[in-house]
């Protein structure tokens, strides 16, 4: 049975869906990816370029509000920022809170800063995936 994992970002507009296209284009037959915003915008188009870049699918993402998953259980809540971890604390059906902290590449000074991002968010759940499959 395919593990379920939500990936938070506040406005699911880049990190979080870029780690979704990331989760499923990696191991999608044994992780099911999903994405939430605490108040949801747009995809920005430098993320879905960024993806581009990195052969990832980028094909049925949208950004989705965290309240239409408010009773699905996941068996991990990933959020992707210290704000984003604050506002979902009170989502309930997660077996497993994870939080890590995504510099939001809108306002990064660094180069090419979406493709920064989905680049270590993929090495990131590379990790996460190794750590998981191993605990199986």
């Amino acid at each position: 049975m395919k593990r379920k994992v939500l990936f938070v970002c506040t406005e699911n507009a880049a990190r979080s869906p870029m780690a979704e296209a990331i989760l499923r284009q990696l191991v999608g037959d044994q992780f099911e990816a999903f994405s939430a915003g605490h108040q949801p915008t747009q995809l920005h188009p430098e993320a879905l370029h960024a993806l581009r870049e990195l052969d990832i699918d980028t094909s049925g993402l949208s950004s989705k509000s965290l309240s239409s998953f408010i009773g699905t259980h996941f068996d991990f809540v990933i959020t992707l920022c210290d704000k984003a971890k604050q506002e979902c604390d009170t989502l309930p059906g997660a077996h497993e809170r994870i939080a890590w902290d995504f510099e939001d590449p809108r306002t990064s000074a660094e180069t090419m800063p979406y493709l920064r991002t989905a680049k270590a968010l993929r090495e990131r759940i590379k990790l996460f995936v190794l750590v998981q499959t191993r605990k199986s």
